[in-house]
């Protein structure tokens, strides 16, 4: 039986990029109507990849070889719930030249409804969650029966000596601390991303 193809969506910088156009432009294509897209619930537009394939050559537009090759690029989840952070880190990972797709959550619980939906080559993880911390979302994702074929990396603003120790046996290989400012996670991200294809 073969998974159905889960649906790929891009956010407004990535559109820009490609129409080369600013998000804002983008943004008002969505509110207009002319570009077919969705808010998230954190108010963030989306646009599915076919929707954008379908505008770009309605308007003679090149399509990237991203959105021609189907599931080019890979997605990351992205877990924190500081909702401030949060956005910031999409942003930085948005406007960096990493090609992927990010999918935000803001809970243990979320974070695995999105994990099992989108089927992530790399999962960002804060340390400590309101309802699970991040030791708890990756036993939950190594039970059996759960296929994680993602990294993952926790970042977090301090954590236990022990806590660091019990993620490392669990396969985790960065755990960065925020201080280290958002460059530095999206870094280990392109390493994390490079380590995969590598294997």
């Amino acid at each position: 039986m073969s998974l159905p193809k889960h649906k790929r969506y891009w956010g407004t910088q990535r559109v820009a990029r490609v129409c080369q156009v600013s998000p804002a432009t983008v943004a008002n294509w969505i509110d207009q109507g002319l570009l077919k897209g969705h808010k998230t619930p954190t108010g963030r537009r989306r646009v599915e990849a076919e929707d954008l394939t379908a505008f770009l050559k309605a308007h003679e537009m090149g399509v990237p070889p991203e959105l021609e090759g189907g599931n080019g690029h890979d997605v990351v989840v992205v877990v924190d719930d500081d909702p401030g952070y949060l956005k910031a880190l999409v942003l930085t990972i948005e406007r960096s030249d990493l090609d992927v797709e990010v999918v935000e959550a803001a809970t243990g619980v979320d974070a695995l409804l999105e994990i099992g939906r989108v089927q992530p080559s790399l999962i960002v993880l804060d340390y400590s969650l309101p309802d699970l911390n991040a030791p708890q979302v990756i036993q939950r994702l190594l039970e059996p029966g759960r296929r994680l074929d993602a990294e993952v990396m926790v970042v977090t603003g301090g954590m236990p000596e022990e806590a660091a120790v019990e993620l490392r046996r669990m396969g985790v290989k960065v755990i960065l601390n925020k201080s280290e400012g958002m460059p530095a996670v999206v870094e280990a991200m392109r390493e994390a991303l490079r380590r995969r294809k590598a294997a």
